[in-house]
């Protein structure tokens, strides 16, 4: 089953699924801007195309990860993304 999801009046938007090879995961697009996620499980993000400035929790700075490079995000935390052109990701949740 896929699940359909929008977030920040429609500027991401990501289609969530399960696979034996990749578990719980979702892939989607953001469109240019400021975005805060919180999250519930630890998460692994793998940046598809384009590139995303990340400030991860309890960090104080920005780094940019592009296209094919992977950050992780911890469990109950929140972290920070700047958009500067269409980003596509895959998050797997750990």
């Amino acid at each position: 089953m896929v699940n359909v999801n929008e977030y920040f009046d429609g500027k991401v938007k990501s289609l969530g699924f399960t696979s034996a090879s990749t578990g719980r995961a979702s892939v989607g697009v953001m469109v240019e801007g400021e975005y805060t996620f919180g999250t519930a499980q630890a998460e692994e993000m793998t940046v598809v195309s384009g590139s995303l400035t990340v400030l991860l929790p309890g960090e104080t700075k920005w780094v940019r990860y592009e296209a094919g490079q992977i950050f992780n995000v911890p469990e109950h935390s929140e972290f920070h993304l700047q958009v500067a052109e269409p980003t596509s990701y895959l998050c797997r949740y750990l």
